[in-house]
């Protein structure tokens, strides 16, 4: 006999009038500096490889070639001649080291460096990391880095191969590890400056520029200071007054505050059964039917022994057990003027899981239901 199911049945109204501008009251009220960059001014990412010395038997094995090799050309540059068989590399482990320069960064500061194993090292804990150049994309080296490593972590191993750890100890970082030793130069034209947004969007850009035409326009004569290009650039004429003084003019800039306006999305990470939306995502009039049934199946083997001095034969059985469990219906009715929120917020009330949510906003997009842009993640 077919097991029923039972459908969940959703019922969704929603207005057709919305009224005009009530979304962008929902909007935060943020700092032009908060959500946007100017041209020319970004950070650059720097590697480097390198030696972590002071391991306790937790380094590399031997077959890490990799780490023979570059301890024996270490040890050579400091006039050391040893021949690569003779090195014991459960002490030493390869690493590979890498960092983020920022930019207006000037020699003689500090920053960040992450490490990670590059060979079948279990642990870089109570490691140093020796000298190590960190190169930008063209080779050219921008930063030293050296120092103890902090794994944020353990691995320990207790008898009998029982094995207790935290975090990643094949990762560590080293807080301020790495000395700058040559900067990026950044030229800021004094005539024009081009502000990027974050998150491109027509309506925060054309807010941008609004407000910088509103603040600046009147040392500019009747020319519009500040121009929204497209959706993610904003191109602003420095005024005479502030030529000769940029970090003034960038910073009036930056203090300005706008309404930051965001797309109609919904993101969904299957993985994890999260869901994040916008307050603009809009749903038409439909209605969802969406099964919900669980099938398990177990099945457990049993040992079947024969009575002593009998003549029969140990066998095995077989169990089989088949549970079938499906939900009541539930009827869902939304309110005139619903959203998705109010779409999870009735389905959470009936017990629908995140899968469910998840399953059901992606037929409703299928449908053409869903005014919004769906990103899986």
């Amino acid at each position: 006999m077919r097991p029923k199911v039972i459908f969940l049945v959703l019922v969704i109204i929603v207005s057709i009038v919305y009224p005009l501008g009530a979304a962008s009251y929902l909007d935060p009220v943020v700092n032009i500096g908060d959500i946007t960059r100017i041209k020319g001014i970004r950070d650059n990412q720097l590697i480097g490889n390198g030696i972590v010395i002071g391991l306790a038997g937790s380094g590399d094995s031997r077959r890490s070639q990799a780490t023979i090799q570059m301890v024996a050309n270490m040890l050579g540059n400091l006039g050391l001649d040893i021949d690569a068989d003779e090195i014991q590399s459960g002490n030493l482990a390869a690493v590979i080291v890498t960092a983020k320069l920022p930019a207006f960064t000037h020699a003689g500061d500090t920053i960040d460096v992450t490490i990670n194993s590059l060979g079948d090292a279990d642990s870089l804990q109570g490691g140093t990391l020796l000298m190590t150049p960190l190169k930008a994309a063209t080779g050219d080296i921008y930063a030293v880095a050296q120092g103890p490593v902090s794994i944020g972590g353990f691995n320990e191993q207790a008898g009998g191969g029982n094995r207790v750890r935290q975090n990643h100890p094949t990762v560590g970082r080293i807080p301020n590890g790495a000395i700058v030793e040559r900067e990026l130069p950044i030229e800021l034209d004094n005539s024009q400056l081009s502000f990027l947004l974050d998150t491109p969007n027509f309506e925060t850009a054309d807010f941008i520029a609004k407000a910088i035409n509103n603040n600046f326009q009147y040392l500019y004569g009747s020319m519009p200071v500040a121009d929204a290009v497209d959706a993610g650039q904003i191109q602003v004429q420095v005024p005479a007054k502030y030529k000769n003084n940029l970090v003034s003019f960038i910073t009036a800039i930056n203090n300005l505050q706008v309404r930051s306006s965001m797309d109609a999305k919904v993101v969904i990470n299957e993985r994890t059964g999260t869901i994040v939306m916008g307050h603009k995502v809009r749903i038409s009039t439909i209605s969802v039917a969406h099964g919900n049934l669980t099938v398990t199946v177990s099945t457990n083997e049993e040992v079947s022994q024969p009575y002593p001095f009998s003549e029969g034969e140990t066998t095995v059985t077989t169990d089989t057990d088949i549970q079938v469990k499906e939900e009541g219906g539930h009827l869902v009715v939304l309110p005139a003027q619903g959203t998705v929120q109010d779409l999870v917020t009735s389905l959470n009330t009936i017990g629908a899981s995140p899968r469910d949510i998840i399953a059901i906003l992606q037929q409703i997009k299928a449908a053409g239901a869903l005014h919004a842009e769906l990103e899986l993640i």
